[in-house]
């Protein structure tokens, strides 16, 4: 009997999340956030991201063009979505549903929700495993 890697669940879990998340969310737009959080409930899985504006954003942001920087980060942050999927999914063992995106209008904070399909709570074994 061989099993893949122990799943991870709780605090260990959350903390997962949200690294490899930021990672890959630093790698994408070249800059990372300085605090980052995950929360599990249930059949959803929330990120919260702050401080991770560029200096390119803040400049923008200085000179009245925030309308553009919002642009642009839903634009990163659906193009490195399916990244951010992938990683749920492979923390979790669970399918990801629906996944949403949104960003406050400076670019330094943002917000990645996941629905899971229903089933066990991640890090728990289901009926048939």
């Amino acid at each position: 009997m061989s099993h893949a890697r122990e799943r991870l669940s709780g605090g260990a879990l959350n903390a997962a999340i949200a690294n490899e998340l930021g990672k890959l969310i630093a790698d994408f737009t070249g800059r990372g956030a300085t605090k980052s959080r995950a929360f599990i409930h249930q059949d959803l899985v929330v990120c919260v991201f702050e401080d991770g504006a560029t200096k390119s954003e803040r400049n923008l942001v200085a000179a009245g063009k925030s309308d553009l920087v919002r642009l642009q980060r839903d634009a990163l942050q659906h193009a490195v979505g399916p990244q951010l999927v992938e990683a749920v999914e492979r923390l979790t063992s669970r399918t990801v549903r629906t996944f949403l995106s949104g960003t406050d209008e400076e670019g330094g904070s943002s917000i990645e929700a996941f629905l899971l399909e229903p089933g066990a709570p991640a890090g728990e074994p289901t009926a048939a495993g």
